[in-house]
């Protein structure tokens, strides 16, 4: 299942940031050649006016022609003859060249803001304090810990605790501190633990074990993370005002990890273990999903924005590289020679190549 919504995620992700490039590119006068849902082979297409509407075989997002948009640097396009080349990419001023390049990005951020602000108001799962917490809170499973006993007793994530009992004594409060209470002090004995899955409650039993804890590995434990959890709601205006602020602060924590990342790789110490490729998000995604809508909603908008960050580095084949040429050229008045900036391309396109396959491989080495 997890796979499917990823698919899905992406195919939104990316066919609202080419959304964005149709209809700024639209808007200045360009000319579209084709708008399409998917990636080729070609289903079926429909003509309007100039643009043909495609649907093709892969549903992982879209793409936009624009006349000339492969033109950067090629000063005949920028010549106005009979053949139209004046609605070409490349014959439009440089500002409606920037405009266009950056409305994928745009587009990104502003979905980004919406499913928070749609999070927000129907109620998002919020982490509270013991102090704070309600009659609403449930004790909820926020991580578990590789080969402890909650591993293997196949503890999913995001389910409420309900109870746990041990002999003839029973767990009576709710909470994360004497939940860890009652199974360090039975810690030589099996605990059953009740919890509440898809509406339905649930029963494993397991037996904690010593050693999980780093500051006190004589403590017993089941190797779980917990935390009291309601769900917040705001009302609709509080949840857009919210939701800009959240967008802006997530897009800095975003370019922030990026720009460390990258300066880690130029100093050969970047550690790609800390970065999740495709396969890694799908596994992210099945996590998200475990906590509910609303979870799944704002880690899809998480992903928007690192989509939104990553396509506005200047870096040849992305979206912030054609407009660092597109800046170059407004300022030397001139444009850049066509083979250079094919071969920069190109060479980009390669170097991501290159990162997409060793973040994948180091997925697969987390999985095995």
């Amino acid at each position: 299942m997890s796979i499917f919504i990823f698919l899905a995620i992406l195919f939104v992700l990316v066919l609202v940031h080419e959304l964005g490039h149709f209809a700024v590119a639209k808007w200045m006068g360009m000319r579209v050649d084709e708008f399409g849902i998917g990636f080729p082979p070609k289903l079926f297409g429909i003509k309007r006016g100039e643009t043909e509407y495609t649907l093709n075989l892969f549903p992982i997002g879209g793409f936009v022609k624009i006349y000339g948009e492969n033109g950067i640097g090629d000063e005949s396009q920028r010549v106005e003859p009979s053949n139209g080349n004046g609605r070409s990419f490349t014959a439009k001023s440089r500002t409606a060249q920037a405009l266009v390049l950056v409305a994928g990005v745009t587009m990104n951020v502003l979905l980004a803001w919406l499913l928070f602000a749609v999070a927000f108001s129907v109620g998002v799962r919020t982490s509270v304090s013991e102090a704070e917490a309600t009659d609403a809170a449930v004790l909820t499973i926020t991580s578990v810990m590789p080969e402890s006993p909650a591993a293997k007793a196949e503890l999913p994530l995001g389910v409420g605790i309900t109870g746990a009992v041990s002999g003839d004594d029973a767990l009576t409060t709710l909470t994360p501190s004497a939940f860890s209470a009652f199974v360090a002090e039975h810690g030589a004995e099996e605990i059953v633990l009740t919890y509440t899955k898809d509406g339905t409650e649930q029963a494993t039993t397991l037996k904690p074990q010593e050693g999980l804890i780093a500051d006190d590995a004589s403590r017993a434990a089941i190797g779980v993370s917990l935390a009291q959890v309601e769900i917040v709601k705001r009302s609709i205006g509080r949840s857009i005002i919210d939701a800009g602020a959240h967008t802006i602060a997530s897009t800095k924590a975003v370019a922030v990890g990026i720009a460390m990342l990258v300066y880690d790789s130029i100093r050969f110490e970047a550690d790609f273990s800390q970065v999740a490729g495709p396969v890694g998000i799908v596994g992210l995604v099945g996590e998200a999903s475990a906590y509910g809508f609303t979870t799944l909603l704002t880690f899809t908008a998480f992903i928007s924005l690192n989509l939104a960050v990553i396509n506005i580095l200047p870096f040849p084949a992305l979206d912030g590289g054609r407009l660092l040429f597109v800046v170059i050229e407004a300022i030397k008045g001139s444009p850049i020679k066509a083979q250079y900036a094919a071969t920069l391309n190109t060479l980009g396109f390669f170097l991501l190549i290159t990162l997409m396959v060793a973040v994948t491989w180091s997925d697969i080495a987390r999985l095995i």
